[in-house]
């Protein structure tokens, strides 16, 4: 059947649940944890307007408060710069009126469900509103099905809708809890399927088929935390090449609520609801009008979030046309030592810490799972791990060569049970009963004393090699192997001038007692430390028979004395470790290295609350203390990315706000701007990711961030948090991730991104690939590029370039 045809043979209703459950965007597992943006999967319509579409369906903050834009204005948020925005904008306000904004109040109109209305009927000082039994019940149901081994929704005696109605027809505590005689009966005559039960609920509640996909969009924002779980698992079915979807299905649990409460509402009341049916109805009526009012009142503050923007691009655009380019050592002399990091912000104030040692030091942003599009499968275990891009299926698998590796699977096995029983709050004390009294010594001496970090050196998440390289023909010979490292090599613009030491170097981070230590590891490497990816990539680029395929095959010669150095920074304490330790006659390489990790404490201690003139010990201790709820501060500040040269931007200091990927858009020219098209498609996204994670933690924290982490419960030994025993899944960032107890430590800047190559280049890429052109026309980012001549600032907005500063 055509795609075409099965559309017209799907029930409308049903079609109209599809589309909704389309909008949600996917939440990756703690222990895999990435940044995504909540609204990706809305990136084909501006900004602006899913703002005002969410904060109206799912009574979610589009922006930040007035009181916010009032503390930054005017010396973050310049006058200039809302003169600038005002004039800019089209609705016709003067920066007088804007600056009378910030003294208004909101006074929202928010759309509301049926539960809702119900609610409007019930004593709410005595009794608890169904919105939030709903939700609880749904939650809990959730956490008990998806902790069973989160199966696929596909399978068939697994059915969410199924599984839960049969588990809610046997619970007659609601009815009792609630004070609702009789609700047993409405939840025995549901319909049986997910989809019969869409179709006849949409129909008793007389929705409109116009109005019906915004309707179960705000069903599935009451319980946006479980479906962004659920969306995670269609994502994952994706990239397998499936097409599972169980979306409609918790969509059926949620309408099937709104049914029983429609039922009830008319059995125990069927004069008084008349009134309730009408308002019901008028709301549908209403729909588009609602709309085009968030979006009117939300003016103000988009507006206002320009200007602060502005001001930022402002200082920024400046520093970077006033940049002192810097050969570093000349381009002829050899690097004394070359140092390729993630592109991660937090690499920033390592790189400039690290360069301020030697003119003779080089370092290389790159992505941090180093081009290796690889999951990791340790010999002898039952499961592999994505270390690459939540965006990329991984196309090779590495596993160590079997020597002990059934030794190493065994302890990593043992761990992660360990590992798992131990996170979860109910098993604690069974945990430490299970292990014996040796362990409750441990955890009291870790409690007064400070405990060992869960340090990404200490604590190795993969096998220290060597390792085997495969695909689905098998594992791949010196040839390919050279072929995948060329590629890699071209990408980080390293194919000549090679020190006599490389070190390539990944992060993860050192924490205890914290579920979300996952995102504060490498994103790019799906939440794990990038340990394993710089093990592997030094491995191949040791390799002799693999060096000479480079140079003989794609003329990059490796001088014989060159030495591949696989390192890991910790993020938390600015260590960078040589894995397996440094070559010979390397002490002075081992000295810089802990410089420039003592130079990166000194600028970070201010904002960790930490004495600048002694910050190593107090920073070191804070991955031991099982009580810091802040050992650091992640990517907050993440505002632009930088795709360039590192001798065009060297002289900037970007303050850990920037996201740096080396780039020579010359080299990359010759075969059609490869490297270009790949980092527009891949890091950019993920920076973007990262930036609206971030934003949008901190503008709605109750509905995309996950609250108080001191009250988080683990969910299923990996799904994500409760904020203490109930409510919905948690996503996005917890607060003290992002809050230091008196200020944001996060400004919510759209990310700015400048790209170092010809514009006619830059705008090609964008028109070729859709995801792109909507980032940009549709305002989720900024794109610039520095001019020619590098005397101003170019800004790509609907396909023309124009002058930015």
């Amino acid at each position: 059947m055509s795609a075409a045809a099965e559309q017209l043979s799907t029930p409308p209703f049903l079609t109209c649940a599809t589309a909704a459950g389309a909008r949600i965007a996917p939440t990756w597992p703690l222990d895999q944890l990435i940044a995504v943006n909540p609204w990706w999967e809305m990136r084909d319509q501006p900004l602006a307007e899913v703002a005002a579409r969410v904060a109206l369906l799912g009574h979610a903050e589009g922006h930040m408060p007035r009181s916010w834009f009032r503390d930054q204005y005017p010396h973050a948020i310049s006058r200039e710069s809302l003169d600038a925005a005002a004039a800019e904008a089209t609705a016709g306000l003067s920066s007088e009126d804007l600056i009378a904004w910030l003294s208004g109040e909101e006074s929202p109109t928010h759309w509301r469900n049926f539960s809702d209305q119900a609610d409007s009927r019930r004593d709410l000082e005595r009794n608890v509103s169904w919105h939030d039994e709903i939700i609880h019940q749904i939650s809990q149901f959730c956490a008990s099905f998806y902790s069973l081994g989160t199966p696929l929704p596909s399978e068939p005696d697994r059915c969410l809708y199924e599984a839960w109605l049969e588990n809610v027809r046997n619970d007659r505590g609601i009815e009792f809890m609630m004070g609702a005689h009789g609700l047993h009966r409405e939840f025995d005559a549901l319909p049986d399927s997910a989809e019969a039960l869409i179709e006849a609920a949409a129909t008793a509640l007389g929705v409109p088929e116009s109005a019906a996909t915004d309707y179960f969009h705000a069903l599935l924002l009451d319980v946006n935390g479980w479906a962004s779980w659920v969306a995670y698992l269609r994502w994952q079915a994706g990239l397998a090449g499936g097409s599972d979807d169980a979306m409609p299905q918790l969509l059926a649990v949620r309408l099937a609520w709104e049914l029983v409460l429609w039922r009830h509402e008319h059995s125990v009341d069927s004069d008084g609801i008349e009134l309730l049916a009408r308002q019901w109805q008028q709301q549908f009526e209403r729909l588009p009008e609602l709309i085009a009012r968030h979006r009117l009142a939300q003016q103000p503050a988009w507006i206002w979030q320009r200007a602060a923007e502005l001001s930022y691009q402002t200082a920024l655009h400046a520093e970077l046309i006033n940049a002192r380019p810097s050969a570093g050592a000349g381009d002829d002399a050899r690097p004394k030592l070359q140092v390729a990091l993630c592109i991660d912000v937090r690499s920033e104030v390592y790189r400039r810490a690290l360069e301020a040692q030697d003119e003779g030091i080089q370092t290389i942003g790159f992505a941090g799972f180093f081009g290796l599009p690889i999951a990791y499968a340790p010999a002898g275990a039952s499961y592999t791990r994505p270390q690459l891009p939540g965006l990329l299926p991984a196309a090779l698998t590495v596993s160590e060569v079997p020597t002990d590796a059934d030794e190493r699977a065994t302890t990593l096995n043992r761990e992660a049970r360990w590992s798992a029983i131990s996170r979860a709050a109910p098993a604690a004390f069974g945990y430490v009963e299970s292990v014996g009294l040796g362990y409750a010594f441990k955890l009291l001496r870790e409690s007064v004393f400070g405990a060992e970090p869960r340090h990404p050196v200490n604590h190795s998440s993969c096998g220290h090699g060597p390792y085997t390289i495969s695909n689905g023909d098998g594992e791949l010979d010196a040839a390919a192997q050279a072929g995948l490292v060329a590629g890699i090599l071209g990408a980080m613009t390293l194919t000549g001038s090679f020190a006599p030491v490389v070190i390539l170097a990944g992060h993860g981070s050192s924490t205890r007692n914290n579920p979300h230590a996952a995102g504060l590891d490498c994103g790019a490497c799906c939440g794990q430390t990038g340990e394993l990816n710089v093990r592997v990539l030094a491995q191949l680029l040791n390799d002799e028979a693999v060096r000479e395929l480079l140079g003989t095959e794609h003329g990059i010669d490796i001088p014989a004395d060159t030495r591949f150095v696989p390192g890991l920074h910790d993020t938390t304490t600015d260590d960078l470790h040589c894995l397996g330790g440094l070559p010979e006659g390397s002490a002075q390489i081992a000295a810089w290295l802990d410089a420039a990790g003592a130079g990166a404490r000194r600028e970070r201690a201010a904002d960790l609350g930490v004495d600048p003139a002694n910050p190593d010990e107090a920073i070191r201790g804070r991955t031991r203390d099982w009580s810091q709820v802040r050992p650091e501060w992640g990517l907050a500040g993440n505002a632009a990315f930088i795709v360039a040269p590192r001798s065009r931007i060297k002289s900037v200091n970007l303050a850990g706000r920037s996201f740096l990927h080396d780039y020579d858009w010359e080299a990359d020219s010759r075969n059609g701007y490869p490297v270009l098209e790949l980092i527009m498609t891949a890091p950019m996204l993920v920076t973007h990711w990262i930036n609206m994670q971030y934003n949008l933690s901190v503008i709605d924290n109750e509905r995309y961030g996950s609250g108080n982490k001191v009250l988080h419960n683990v969910v299923g030994g990996n799904l994500g948090v409760f904020e203490g025993n109930g409510g919905d899944l948690r996503i996005g960032l917890p607060l003290q991730s992002l809050h230091n107890g008196e200020k944001w430590m996060h400004d919510t800047l759209r990310l700015s991104v400048y790209i170092d190559a010809p514009a006619e280049a830059i705008a090609a890429i964008a028109a070729k690939h859709e995801v792109v052109r909507q980032l940009i026309d549709n305002e989720w980012l900024y794109l610039f590029r520095i001019n020619d001549d590098a005397s101003s600032i170019e800004r790509l907005f609907a396909g023309e370039w124009t002058t930015a500063s």
